[in-house]
């Protein structure tokens, strides 16, 4: 099994035939290519047929990736393009694009830049960041963030590590993601704090 504790390893290995590593690639941004495709609110079987697209074009272009760490950007570019190619397909003429500060609109009427889009945009960048977390951190702050809360010694007990080690692992893991050059490319075009917002509510 590829080193899973970094996204370059686990696209080496994907590239070497390595199952498990494709799957585990899967499994971390499949969040990431929903939150996309439910932003152009498609229909379900064009939501579908999107999912299929960018994991087919990922196994074409796997061994393209000069940098394994462009990987997120990556997914986010074609989920984005594949949506709006749908759109187009199906005479749709108002595309919800959550990657841009502007939704296109078939009237004259002047609109504000939608927050909602801004916030969609943070939300993605937010899960590709979150993507390249080791495994444990990511296991980690998904319990913290459990809905109803999960108690810390269920964590202890789940996760196998010492009640004492729970903030500490928070702590590294919500600073490992403020350091994310993603986030960081988010925080120099948004001058309120882009990703620091939705970072803090992740760890209580």
């Amino acid at each position: 099994m590829a080193d899973s504790s970094t996204v370059t390893g686990l696209v080496v290995a994907a590239e070497r035939g390595d199952q498990s590593a494709w799957r585990a690639l899967v499994d971390r941004y499949t969040p990431l290519v929903a939150s996309i495709v439910q932003g152009f609110r498609l229909q379900a079987h064009d939501a579908e047929d999107v999912h299929q697209t960018v994991w087919l074009r990922l196994v074409e272009h796997l061994g393209d990736l000069r940098e394994p760490r462009a990987l997120p950007r990556w997914i986010i570019t074609i989920t984005r393009n594949e949506s709006l190619r749908l759109l187009k397909t199906t005479g749709r003429t108002r595309p919800f694009d959550p990657l841009t500060e502007h939704e296109t609109v078939d009237t004259a009427d002047h609109v504000e830049p939608d927050q909602d889009l801004l916030k969609a945009a943070q939300h993605q960048v937010l899960l590709a960041a979150f993507a390249e977390l080791p495994d444990h951190q990511r296991d980690l702050l998904l319990l913290l963030v459990a809905d109803p809360p999960v108690p810390y010694a269920e964590i202890s007990k789940q996760l196998g590590i010492p009640l004492g080690s729970i903030g500490p692992t928070r702590a590294r893991a919500l600073q490992r993601l403020r350091e994310s050059p993603l986030i960081a490319e988010w925080r120099e075009s948004d001058p309120n704090g882009g990703g620091q917002r939705d970072i803090a509510t992740l760890g209580r």
